[in-house]
């Protein structure tokens, strides 16, 4: 039977489901739509697509080494909750270990990956369906290093927070981890002051500038003196944004570039995830809602 336009539309209106799952659906049931709203249902798309527009910004994020290769990812879920059930920590390792695999970097293209005979977009989309919340794949990295370099990794609160840090030879296996803790409790965004922005840098000189603009105690000072605490308060805001800068974790007092160095090593690059940084979570105000019903 041939599928029409018409017949596609009809089902994608009934199911919420994306166009090409409801012409196959139709193809695979000759036409059907009883039968290919089953068949949706069956696969968990149509309940899957449902969930689509939901925000998801909890869930874990994982990191995965094998040899010389490295992985680390975050999958979102709705709630907390899910994100500790033993099916969701199943999906986790096994999407960390497709992608560890897979050699592509894209998110398009990491959807598109085989895994068990289906792709890995609809491993996520039957997991939206069984789990009953929306499973979404939001980012991943992977990171090749070279055999004498070693491979520091540490996931926080189970991978609440997770970091990866290459560093080069000398570095031993404890030290390399110790490191990745520093860049998940301290959260850098660069490595040292160099490779920080001109247009960063500008912006907190602004910032530091609008809140000392702000602050009747320096009222009247010399400008050479104001200029004096610009720079000390620009520097002491670059120092938490660079990991060579900042103060050792262990030790609290030490900077980080002194006791990498007295490792025999040096940081190559570092990647860190915290699980839902920068997504907008939707709050809900209860109270409101109820007002909002009684006066409907």
């Amino acid at each position: 039977m041939k599928i029409t336009a018409s017949m596609v539309k009809e089902l994608r209106d009934a199911t919420a489901a994306g166009m090409m799952d409801c012409k196959k659906a139709l193809t695979e049931t000759d036409g059907d739509m009883a039968k290919a709203i089953d068949w949706l249902r069956e696969k968990g798309i149509a309940k899957a697509a449902k969930k689509a527009g939901r925000i998801a910004a909890e869930g874990l994020s994982r990191v995965l080494v094998d040899g010389n290769k490295a992985v680390i990812v975050e999958v979102n879920s709705e709630t907390d909750f899910v994100a500790k059930n033993t099916q969701f920590l199943e999906l986790m390792d096994k999407v960390a270990t497709t992608l560890l695999n897979s050699g592509v970097t894209t998110l398009e293209d990491a959807l598109k990956v085989n895994v068990d005979g289906n792709t890995l977009e609809l491993l996520l989309v039957n997991a939206t369906a069984t789990i009953g919340e929306k499973i979404s794949l939001r980012r991943f990295e992977v990171v090749e290093k070279s055999d004498s370099d070693v491979f520091g990794s540490y996931m926080h609160q189970g991978g609440r927070i997770s970091a990866l840090v290459t560093l080069t030879e000398g570095a031993s296996a404890e030290f390399g981890k110790q490191m990745a803790m520093q860049v998940a409790s301290m959260n850098p965004t660069y490595l040292d002051r160099s490779t920080v922005p001109a247009e960063i840098i500008a912006h907190e000189k602004s910032i530091i500038t609008k809140n000392m603009e702000a602050d009747e105690s320096l009222a009247g000072k010399p400008e050479k003196v104001l200029v004096g605490i610009v720079e000390g308060r620009l520097s002491k805001s670059l120092q938490d944004m660079c990991l060579l800068d900042q103060v050792y974790f262990l030790d609290g007092k030490a900077k980080c570039a002194k006791v990498i160095k007295e490792n025999n090593t040096s940081v190559v690059n570092f990647v860190r995830y915290e699980v839902g940084e920068g997504i907008e979570k939707k709050s809900e105000d209860f109270a409101a809602e109820v007002e909002a019903a009684i006066k409907g």
